[in-house]
């Protein structure tokens, strides 16, 4: 699927997407013009689906981290995701396999907008159960 190139091209993307194809062509040793054709494919095919930006500590430091496992009702799975996706508080959503059916990052500037958002995801139709963690120190 993904030869040593998309590997490496991949990697660099990911310490830092908003690097120069330029600089990129010449750190991976091919030329600007591979590595525009390679990111144009690698997002036509779904493997890259977009940029981002990563907030340093000074930003995000107080804000709050949570993870909560959501158990859906049966047949509800599609739209209990698509309500999740749209609070903003969700920072990741993953399904799983077990006792739960997603896993919830979530990302509050406090307490209360944590607590706000843990209610709204209790009150999406389907959501049956949930129990969330909040993150501590990370070690």
């Amino acid at each position: 699927m993904f030869d040593d190139l998309d590997q490496r091209l991949i990697a660099e993307l990911r310490a830092d997407a908003r690097l120069p194809a330029l600089t990129l062509s010449r750190r991976l040793g091919v030329s600007r013009g591979t590595i525009q054709n390679r990111i144009a494919r690698l997002r036509r095919d779904k493997v890259i689906l977009g940029f981002t930006v990563r907030l340093g500590d000074a930003v995000e430091g107080n804000a709050i981290r949570a993870v909560t496992m959501i158990e859906i009702r049966s047949g509800d799975t599609r739209s209990v995701i698509a309500a999740l996706k749209r609070l903003p508080e969700v920072a990741a959503l993953h399904s799983t396999h077990g006792r739960w059916d997603l896993v919830a990052s979530l990302v509050a500037s406090d307490l209360s907008a944590l607590d706000q958002a843990l209610a709204a995801i209790r009150q999406v139709p389907g959501v049956s159960a949930s129990e969330t963690t909040i993150l501590m120190t990370p070690v």
